[in-house]
């Protein structure tokens, strides 16, 4: 029997690839001639760049980059060997000079709120007031840009595919935009949200005005405050939802057709695991071809229909669950192996 073993990350217990690895051992205890290919999946955010390299089976780099409070931080980007030539996962640019013909900027949990101006001013990019001088970091520095200068863009850009991978739909600006929605997480008062809207609303007219396009209202345009607008407006770059993204460079639909049975789960199983993550990935990709799927969760408020959803809270309890998760992983899976014929049935 082939089983492909897709899970996202136990938020707090387990890394994708370490619920992909706990799953394994326990299921081969039970029937070690099984063939298991393990594919740690994640939806554009947290822990993306980690599944992509562990399984495209790629490297991480590690860099030093500016901070959002201007002070230099470690960072990390990944190289994976792709279809369309070699695919950079980052949070910022430096995979460009390391060769990279296809970047995937995966985007979320920011504390920017500049519309990607800090980014594409690391990358060559001029901001200048109404006295040619550069603007201030920040976002509430936006109100005072003149004149937007991309002339000056990292040459590599010419060669390079850019995808920003979100998760999130808002606009650039208004009562969904990144301000509104964000701000408040960052720590912003209402007072500090309006100012930092009308900012971004600036921003979005003089790019109008100096590069002839508008996309403050496009979907997307506000996750990270307003990197995606900022992909989009001077990396030429398009966003999708994260979960495809990673399907598509991980070849998910050509590996489920090869599967008997597909594993997926992550932490907590709830309405939002349902809406672009993980797991409504793997399954709708597993409703095309027919194959059938199992969810494996920490806890799980939500039944899925057609779907067995085993939840580790439930078989093992509370603290089993969540002090050795991966413990209580391995023992489950070795359940569920004992009873593989019947699973199959069930699912299908």
């Amino acid at each position: 029997m082939r089983i492909l073993v897709a899970p996202d990350k136990f938020r707090g217990t387990l890394t994708a690839r370490q619920a992909a690895e706990a799953f394994s051992t326990g299921w081969r205890r039970e029937r070690p001639d099984d063939d298991l290919e393990l594919m740690p999946m994640a939806d554009g955010g947290e822990g993306t760049m980690d599944a992509l390299v562990d399984s495209l089976g790629g490297r991480v780099e590690a860099t030093t980059v500016t901070g959002p409070m201007g002070d230099p931080v470690d960072a990390a980007f990944g190289l994976v060997p792709s279809r369309g030539g070699t695919l950079g996962v980052v949070e910022m640019a430096r995979a460009i000079d390391a060769g990279a013909e296809r970047l995937v900027v995966c985007i979320g949990g920011s504390a920017t709120n500049d519309g990607g101006v800090g980014m594409a001013s690391a990358l060559g990019g001029r901001f200048l007031d109404a006295t040619g001088r550069p603007i201030a970091d920040g976002g509430e520095a936006l109100v005072t840009l003149a004149r937007i200068d991309l002339s000056a863009m990292h040459p590599g850009l010419a060669r390079v595919q850019v995808t920003g991978a979100c998760d999130v739909d808002n606009p650039l600006t208004g009562p969904s935009g990144a301000s509104a929605v964000y701000g408040p997480q960052k720590g912003a008062s209402a007072d500090v949200v309006a100012v930092l809207d009308r900012a971004l609303g600036h921003l979005a007219a003089v790019v109008e005005r100096d590069l002839a396009i508008a996309l403050r209202d496009e979907p997307g345009a506000g996750a990270a405050g307003g990197l995606g607008f900022g992909l989009m407006a001077f990396c030429g770059a398009r966003l999708h939802p994260g979960i495809e993204v990673v399907m598509d460079a991980v070849g998910l639909v050509e590996r489920i057709a090869r599967a008997d049975l597909v594993v997926t789960g992550e932490g907590s199983l709830d309405e939002q695991s349902l809406r672009g993550k993980a797991p409504a990935g793997v399954l709708e990709a597993c409703g095309l071809a027919d194959v059938p799927a199992v969810i494996v969760c920490g806890r799980a408020t939500i039944d899925v229909p057609g779907v067995p959803v085993v939840s580790l809270v439930e078989r093992m309890g509370e603290r089993a669950a969540l002090d050795d998760a991966r413990a209580a992983l391995i023992a489950v899976s070795a359940e569920l192996a004992s009873r593989a014929d019947e699973l199959i049935g069930v699912a299908r």
